[in-house]
């Protein structure tokens, strides 16, 4: 009697399991990145409206759990503290409220976020306060507390949705000490993305079991290694070098894309990126088929949409409405007034008004021999008439601090040979183009084939840019400005800002020369805040006639050059005239 019980309960079991364990679950997963403070559907630089922003992502996300609820998963990628006058009002102005980026994340119901790069600049303490007044986990695995040799974050974070473990490990681009100095992270160091990977990986597999594994990387797909050992934008070498991903949320490139690669043991994964400022999400779908605690399949499929058309959420401008109006006074602050439009564009050419003030500044500001800056956008225009605080982030558009470092004439020489080398041709006939350009005949587009931020130009001494010669015999510097004797073997003070003299762009390294170890030991003197903060505070106390061109360099042999540069402004930009 009792082996025939046994036996029924087993034939009971056996009927009923396969029916009972086998599920369907349909995962919905929304990813943003590098927001760079457009919280709301308005730029607080150009006081208009403006296309992207978190309030059209979170009508977005709204409409998607309306058929997900808890199986979606709404995640952002760093690079959010940074950028518009309402991060850098809630970073540096009014520290005492809970910070706007936070509060809004909150409301929008993030379920984690991770650390970029422009968050890592604010400082660590700002960093630190907006991931405590996050109610969600700000993950990064390979930001490391020297002294422990832990994350400074969580590394990862385990989800579970309708019986499916999703594990998210977070990380961030590691060459940060080629762009700021350790002050700003004081006791943290950035591991090689690849072998922090490799590392966690392992541990979520072996400790979790996931059946989902999602990268949520702050870094790009273009990969290259800069100062000869940090990797930048290595999440599609990640991908396909460190097998268990199931899907790759990029970022930090500002590029657009969904793609599929394949790893080392044939399995693909998807690697996906937004772009920048809100303007789409990555929308990607993830259907698990399990039996009981097996996994028998999963499915990913990818897309990028567009928010060009999405309706802001309404409620949430409501509930943020008077920080709203706070920003919006603040960049309405009237500085003085411009008697003409100021244009950035003659800068790629010539000495112009835009950037000589942004060198005058610096040189007045420290007292420095020679200024280093280059421009920071391709099309910001001054307009004439009232010049508002909102206008010095149009002027002037990152949060670099000041630095002062000693220099010799040969090192500035060649220091400009880089930079000039990577922005202009080398002409053989009046006919070739002058600037370095990339013209992409299939989509009809023009753009610089380098940064343009790593374009600069120097004030203080008189020099000539002969675009006939190759990089290494371009510059011709005559004297200082002053008309005395400018020396290869004499020590100078420059003056330029912090991402600079970080090593940024290389000019300091791959240019003069000087080692990125040794950078720290030329630098003589570090502002305490950013220099945007010091510029407001000179235009208040000395107005803005500052907006003036140096004329202390020019390209040569003007008649080639002045034609050149007409046609290629042509094709890069509106209106060429200062």
């Amino acid at each position: 009697m009792k082996r025939f019980y046994f036996l029924f309960i087993f034939l009971i079991l056996a009927l009923q399991t396969p029916f009972a364990q086998v599920k369907t679950v349909r995962l919905k997963v929304m990813h943003t990145t590098d927001i760079h403070g457009n919280y709301f559907p308005f730029s607080f630089t150009t006081l208009s409206e403006c296309p992207g922003s978190l309030t059209r992502i979170s009508a977005l996300v709204k409409n998607e759990r309306n058929t997900y609820r808890r199986n979606l998963l709404f995640l952002d990628n760093g690079d959010i503290l940074q950028g518009q006058p309402s991060s850098y009002y809630y970073n540096y102005i009014d520290t005492t409220s809970t910070h706007l980026c936070a509060t809004m994340m909150n409301e929008m119901g993030y379920d984690a976020g991770n650390l970029g790069n422009h968050d890592v600049e604010t400082g660590m303490k700002v960093f630190s306060r907006w991931a405590k007044e996050c109610k969600f986990p700000i993950l990064c695995a390979n930001a490391i507390v020297k002294a422990t040799g832990q994350p400074y974050f969580l590394p990862f974070q385990i989800f579970v949705r309708d019986g499916v473990k999703v594990a998210v490990l977070g990380m961030l681009t590691s060459a940060i000490p080629c762009w700021l100095s350790e002050d700003i992270y004081p006791g943290l160091q950035f591991d090689d993305m690849e072998a922090t990977a490799r590392k966690w990986i392992k541990i979520i597999k072996d400790r979790e079991k996931p059946d989902v594994i999602i990268g949520l990387f702050h870094s790009g797909i273009d990969a290259q290694t800069l100062s000869g050992k940090y990797r930048e934008n290595a999440s599609l070498e990640v991908a396909e070098r460190v097998p268990g991903f199931d899907v790759i949320l990029a970022g930090h490139d500002h590029m657009q894309y969904c793609k599929w690669v394949k790893n080392t043991e044939g399995h693909s994964v998807l690697v996906i990126n937004p772009g920048k400022n809100g303007m789409s999400v990555s929308n990607v779908d993830i259907t698990v088929v399990k039996k009981g605690d097996k996994l028998i399949s999963k499915k990913v499929d990818g897309k990028l949409t567009s928010t060009d058309r999405t309706i802001v959420d309404e409620r949430l401008m409501k509930i943020f409405a008077p920080q709203f109006n706070t920003l919006k006074e603040f960049v309405s602050h009237k500085l003085g007034v411009l008697d003409r439009d100021i244009s950035i564009t003659p800068a790629f050419y010539r000495s112009s008004s835009f950037i000589d003030a942004i060198h005058t500044l610096q040189l007045q500001l420290t007292g420095a021999d020679i200024s280093f800056t280059a421009p920071f956008s391709l099309k910001a225009v001054l307009k004439k008439g009232n010049f508002y605080v909102a206008d010095l982030f149009s002027f002037y558009k990152y949060e670099n601090k000041l630095y002062v470092m000693k220099l010799t004439g040969r090192e500035i020489k060649n220091y400009l040979e880089e930079s000039y080398g990577n922005w202009f041709n080398e002409m053989h006939s009046p006919d070739d183009h002058l600037l370095k350009l990339q013209i992409d005949k299939n989509r009809n587009q023009v753009y610089f084939k380098n940064p343009l931020f790593n374009f600069d130009s120097a004030a203080g001494i008189i020099y000539n840019v002969d675009v006939r010669k190759h990089k290494g015999e371009m510059i011709q510097i005559a004297s200082m400005a002053d008309g005395s004797p400018f020396y290869m073997d004499k020590v100078y003070q420059v003056v330029l800002n912090s991402y600079r003299g970080n090593g940024g762009g290389e000019l300091l390294t791959a240019g003069a020369g000087i080692p990125l170890e040794k950078l720290s030991e030329r630098i003589i003197y570090r502002s305490e805040n950013e220099l945007r903060f010091y510029m407001l505070k000179y235009i208040e106390k000395n107005g803005l006639s500052f907006f003036h061109p140096l004329k202390q360099w020019k390209l040569i042999p003007e008649d080639w050059t002045q034609a050149a540069a007409k046609r290629d402004s042509a094709l890069l930009f509106d209106d060429p005239n200062d």
